[in-house]
């Protein structure tokens, strides 16, 4: 047989991921606050599209209730599967998008004051603009005020006021090596050497620190830190000394030990410990200003007469609209081959987005809803009553692929009458019940009893873990003792030997 070039048709399969239909699995991923960010920078690329507010109450002009053909999210129907597989994500047919709703661009606070200003002054005179003109939507004056100074600045004021020449200059040089909680991070000698000044200069100066506020400010370890408060407070003798030294014998609970080293009897020592606990272990986080941004919820779950409903953060989430007419206007324009790609391209992407957004939320909430329907006794009774519960089993459910219920629930968060917990919660292995009769108790459950457990132990019976594992038994929940354990531990609870000297020792101080 002779070998040769020669040419062949044949017809396949295969998956491909198209741009759009990658973009879509990772919309499903993002937060509502992460949506409104990427459809922002949509906004900025895309002419067709634009912002759309909150659906108009009065009726249309021409007397048509568009509200009544709006379609409606349901638990039922719309999967991001069908997305990726239909292949929506290309398709360039016409939307059922509301023309008549009104768009607007958000004014800043100061036309808002200027428009309350007019009509304020239009109903009584100039008076009345200046003290008639701020409503409850007035703009809060206080927001627009000079953030606090930080540490660093407040520390400066007070080396420039105390200090002066290379003084200054040196003073600089270690208050920049001071951390958040005001601990000095630097090598006296090697800043000494650096600067090419005596290392006895480097230390008085860091010695005028130590008498700037907050007190303790400038320590170089947690001894020195409450030294420096103890000296303030007139507290810093021989015996608080002795104690500041031995700190790792009094996080131990050795407290025999230490009243042989201090020299001080029980009533002592309780009063010494007592000082300690009114001391400020790091003095800096008073001028640190960052504060967690509040996790904002993405679902909202109430109960009704009904049962319970399901319902999107519409207020984290924008409303996205295609500009019908500014197409027409341009497509019937002058415009050359390139112009035409350019404009079908952006109308493809616009129907796109629209299309997606709206799919996301539809895949939300049937996962959602499968949530609620597995662990409807949780949001009933609480968290004792969680079920162990796994992706694969809500995506069984649901007719949905486990990666897509994973990207579905991650940075979600729910808000119940119960609380806000993020969607992944309501996923954790299971502990078998005692006797095996069947069923299983969540690992959240357990760490939930076992601290209740805990909580209420008295101080003279502390309970060891294997008490712990009877109690749990009794209560039908079969679990190892090292279970327990690693639960205890992954709750930040210490070992009864730990919690038994952490009572002792606050019994002392009261």
């Amino acid at each position: 047989m002779a070998l040769g070039p020669r040419l062949d048709i044949r017809q396949s399969q295969s998956l491909v991921m198209t741009p759009q239909l990658q973009q879509a699995i990772k919309l499903l991923a993002l937060s509502n606050l992460e949506i409104e960010a990427f459809v922002a920078g949509e906004l900025e690329k895309n002419p067709l599209l634009e912002s759309g507010g909150a659906p108009d109450t009065q009726p249309a002009p021409d007397g048509v209730d568009r509200t009544e053909d709006r379609p409606a999210l349901s638990a039922e129907t719309g999967a991001s599967d069908d997305l990726i597989a239909q292949g929506l994500g290309g398709t360039d047919s016409p939307l059922d998008v509301d023309h008549g709703a009104d768009t607007f661009i958000d004014d800043g606070p100061g036309d808002r004051m200027a428009t309350d200003g007019v009509s304020a002054g239009g109903s009584g005179g100039g008076m009345d603009m200046l003290s008639g003109g701020y409503s409850e939507d007035a703009p809060d004056f206080d927001s627009f005020a000079a953030p606090d100074i930080g540490l660093q600045e407040h520390l400066m004021d007070q080396a420039r006021a105390a200090l002066s020449g290379m003084d200054i200059v040196i003073a600089a040089q270690l208050i920049g090596q001071i951390d958040e909680a005001g601990y000095l991070e630097a090598n006296l000698l090697q800043t000494a050497h650096g600067m090419g000044v005596p290392l006895y200069d480097v230390e008085r100066v860091l010695g005028v620190i130590h008498t700037f506020d907050p007190t303790g400010v400038g320590a170089r370890s947690l001894s020195e830190c409450l030294a420096l408060q103890a000296k303030e407070a007139d507290r810093h003798d021989p015996c608080m000394a002795r104690l500041l030294a031995n700190l790792d014998l009094l996080a131990r609970g050795a407290l025999p030990q230490l009243r042989r080293i201090c020299g001080v009897d029980e009533e002592d020592m309780a009063d010494m410990i007592a000082e300690l606990r009114g001391y400020d272990p790091k003095p800096g986080l008073k001028f640190a200003h960052d504060s967690a941004a509040p996790v904002t919820p993405d679902l909202f779950v109430r109960a009704t007469r009904e049962g319970w409903a399901i319902e999107i953060n519409s207020a984290t989430l924008p409303r996205v609209l295609i500009n019908r007419s500014y197409y027409v206007e341009l497509s019937t324009g002058p415009q050359d081959r390139n112009s035409k790609a350019w404009l079908a391209d952006c109308l493809a992407s616009a129907n796109w987005l629209v299309k997606a957004l709206d799919q996301r939320q539809k895949t939300i909430i049937k996962v959602a809803s499968e949530i609620l329907r597995q662990q409807e006794e949780f949001f009933r009774q609480g968290v004792a009553h969680l079920k162990p519960l796994t992706l694969r089993a809500v995506a069984d459910a649901i007719g949905m692929h486990e990666s897509t219920v994973s990207r579905v629930t991650s940075n979600k968060y729910l808000s119940c009458p119960r609380g806000l917990y993020e969607l992944k919660y309501f996923f954790s292995s299971g502990v078998a019940a005692s006797g095996g009769e069947g069923g299983a108790v969540s690992a959240e459950a357990v760490k939930s009893h076992i601290k209740a457990l805990i909580g209420a132990e008295d101080p003279q019976a502390i309970l060891s873990d294997d008490t712990l594992v009877d109690m749990l038994r009794a209560k039908g929940m079969d679990i190892a003792r090292r279970t327990v354990a690693k639960y205890r531990e992954a709750m930040g609870i210490g070992s009864s030997v730990q919690r038994r000297r952490q009572k002792a020792l606050k019994g002392k101080a009261a």
